[in-house]
């Protein structure tokens, strides 16, 4: 049960007030203090028009955008080689040999 403060409280809450559109106003995003606030740069990048067709196609059957797509295989390349990096390097502090265990990618056996 509600209580009226004024006689507008239930008109709040049925609606009757505030739901109006045309009395609603876009607050003003600054995009780049919110870009600066979550670490995001944007930048420019060429690439062949086939290959960005293809994103967009893999990107829609993922049901998403095709530059939160090329984010997350940047962001899955990057962690990867930087794991294949620092496993190399132990390896070469710890004379350890490469040893071919696909056709992508060599592993490092220590021994």
């Amino acid at each position: 049960m509600s209580k009226k403060i004024n006689g507008t409280e239930e008109a709040w809450e049925s609606g009757l007030l505030g739901e109006d559109p045309k009395h609603a106003v876009r607050a003003p995003i600054d995009m780049s203090a919110l870009d600066e606030a979550v670490g995001l740069k944007t930048i420019s990048i060429r690439m062949p028009q086939t290959l960005l067709d293809d994103l967009k196609d893999v990107a829609k059957i993922h049901g998403l955008g095709y530059q939160p797509l090329m984010k997350q295989i940047l962001t899955r390349f990057v962690e990867a080689e930087k794991k294949r990096l620092l496993r190399e390097k132990a390896c070469r502090a710890t004379d350890c040999e490469e040893v071919e265990l696909s056709h992508d990618e060599p592993q490092m056996a220590c021994g």
